[in-house]
């Protein structure tokens, strides 16, 4: 007698969301939907709740009206991906995303804290996010001091990478023309 086969359930994003507007998980658990799977999020550490302050002030003096920042929020990239990136810069003021979560059309930016995450967060979430077309990613390298920084969406990731230490620094593509780039040191706890 053979064994049976497996069969997984991929899930929609329009499914994930009547489970959560239903009530299916449990109150506050940190959950996203990825290429179809759910996916519990590590609890944040204090290093890491720091950074993503950090890249908040930082990502909110570099861009002009008319760009909200969105913090641990739903992006809407595709029929089986909803994640929660830790930052995203999207177009808009926040009221104009009160009947859908923002998708990779508004998106200029997303921001990946990694304290212990670091494989998953550039890897596979930069990954889904190229394949949506988001213009830029950055990963925050918060054990290794360091900001791996990704341009060039591509449907097999993004083709521009580099990473930057302490001394370095950055500037989004979508940020105010003349802007001050960042130092990779300020948004490191």
């Amino acid at each position: 007698m053979g064994t049976p086969a497996v069969h997984r359930h991929r899930w929609s994003r329009r499914e994930y969301e009547r489970a959560v507007a239903a009530g299916v998980f449990a109150p506050g658990a940190r959950l996203e939907l990825v290429d179809g799977e759910i996916v519990e999020m590590t609890p944040q550490g204090s290093r890491h709740a720091v950074a993503v302050q950090l890249v908040e002030e930082a990502l909110r003096r570099l861009f002009p009206a008319g760009f909200s920042v969105r913090v641990q929020m739903p992006l809407a990239l595709d029929e089986v991906s909803e994640p929660e990136p830790d930052l995203a810069v999207v177009r808009g003021a926040p009221r104009d995303h009160v009947a859908r979560h923002p998708g990779p059309g508004d998106t200029v930016l997303v921001v990946e804290v990694a304290e212990a995450t670091l494989a998953w967060d550039r890897d596979v979430k930069a990954a889904l996010y190229a394949r949506a077309g988001v213009p830029e990613c950055w990963v925050v390298d918060v054990a290794g001091r360091a900001l791996h920084v990704m341009r060039e969406p591509a449907p097999g990731g993004y083709g521009g990478r580099c990473v930057l230490g302490p001394g370095d620094q950055a500037l989004p593509v979508a940020a105010s023309p003349g802007g001050e780039p960042v130092r990779v040191a300020d948004l490191l706890p």
